[in-house]
């Protein structure tokens, strides 16, 4: 069956009230802002660096395109692999981080950028595609995909055919209509959770839907105040790829009976999907919250610096409360950190040397301040479980 009017695609929201969805994403919200209170300006801005490549990581595991971290760090710098296969998986890591990094940008010169919209989706499609190779943009049919051009043609997606390629248009103006109309931040969440599915099932475009769906929402979230560069649905998503399908999948179904709202599909499958939806958010707010909680993060860095000294006398495991305090501050005049590790001028001019060598500190200048470094060899210390295929 071919979806040819937007009404077939309801409910957009619950139609119930759902007490318990409702406390969900208040505490989303809650646990949202607290993280954001956390840390200094500077050393989020070196933490959402580090989630880009995290969240491009998995939303690519999600399709099924997994690329080392090692390799998403090597086409930061622009080294690409010599085999075909393991290039374009950089490839596609790089666009995605790119694509994130433009979103982002976006939503702090436009707040009020319209998230729901279409125009918007297709900028996305548009920012990872466009960065993309040709060669890189063709499906498994041999199909060659648009940049943000929304879907030429029907398809079938696993056993759901989404509407007919004419209609798209007037499906993702409706989905418009009522996400962006929502009122109380606990309701937002619910929408951009709803959302996540209505737009995955409407399928805008020939390939890259999920990519894109998937920033939209982390997009809507920081919009609305509950999200920020310092966690990721995509991860908590990846963790059981196949749960996701399937959630997904039960959305899709159609209304099971009179008890199961007024609609063309299953509002029990639509509250049950933002439930698993707003859940996801909450144990990835969840636990970056515990990673970056201040009193316990003292000891991780302590203790990596003390595991480097024993096989490197440079490191210098003394320097911990400065490293400690130089996250606190996100950066420092080179002096004050010298004189903050509490060693001598020459043996703590080593140890800066040794912890720059290592990416343990960043700089731009030989001179210059100095920020806290997060190279990927320190995350399984830091920051344990959150990027652990980095440790491989």
């Amino acid at each position: 069956m071919l979806y040819t009017q937007p009404h077939q695609f309801d409910p957009l929201l619950p139609t119930l009230p759902q007490p318990d969805l409702d406390a969900l994403a208040e505490e989303v919200c809650r646990k949202a802002f607290e993280l954001k209170r956390l840390l200094h300006p500077d050393t989020e801005a070196r933490i959402a660096k580090l989630l880009r490549s995290v969240n491009s990581y998995y939303s690519n595991r999600i399709e099924g395109q997994q690329t080392h971290p090692r390799d998403i760090e090597r086409a930061l710098r622009k080294s690409f692999s010599k085999e075909p296969g393991k290039a374009r998986l950089q490839r596609l890591a790089l666009a995605h981080i790119r694509t994130q990094e433009a979103m982002e940008s976006r939503l702090a010169a436009d707040p009020a950028v319209r998230v729901f919209g279409a125009e918007f989706l297709a900028s996305l499609h548009e920012g990872f595609y466009g960065r993309l190779n040709p060669e890189d943009r063709k499906t498994e049919e041999g199909d060659e995909v648009v940049p943000g051009e929304l879907r030429p043609k029907d398809v079938t997606v696993g056993g759901h055919d989404p509407p007919a390629w004419q209609s798209v248009p007037q499906f993702l103006a409706r989905a418009e209509s009522v996400y962006a109309t929502t009122r109380g931040l606990s309701s937002k969440l619910i929408a951009i959770a709803c959302a996540h599915h209505r737009l995955a099932w409407v399928h805008p475009f020939r390939d890259g839907n999920g990519r894109v769906v998937r920033l939209q929402s982390q997009a809507a979230l920081i919009q609305h105040g509950a999200g920020s560069a310092l966690w990721s649905v995509s991860r908590g998503l990846a963790r059981d790829v196949k749960a996701y399908y399937d959630r997904l999948s039960d959305a899709d179904e159609p209304r099971q009976g009179d008890l199961d709202g007024r609609g063309n599909l299953s509002e029990k499958g639509l509250v049950s999907f933002a439930t698993y939806f707003l859940a996801t958010c909450l144990d990835q707010v969840t636990f970056m919250g515990k990673m970056l909680d201040l009193s316990t993060l003292r000891g991780r860095v302590q203790g990596y610096l003390v595991y480097l000294s024993q096989q490197d006398k440079t490191i210098r495991a003394e320097v911990a409360p400065a490293m400690h305090y130089l996250f606190l501050a996100g950066s420092m005049p080179r002096g004050e950190f010298k004189q903050a590790t509490g060693l001598p001028s020459r043996t703590a001019d080593r140890a800066i040397a040794a912890l720059l060598a290592r990416g343990l500190l960043e700089s731009d200048s030989a001179r210059g301040p100095v920020r806290f470094g997060l190279p990927l060899e320190a995350l399984s210390f830091y920051f344990p479980m959150l990027y652990p295929e980095a440790a491989t």
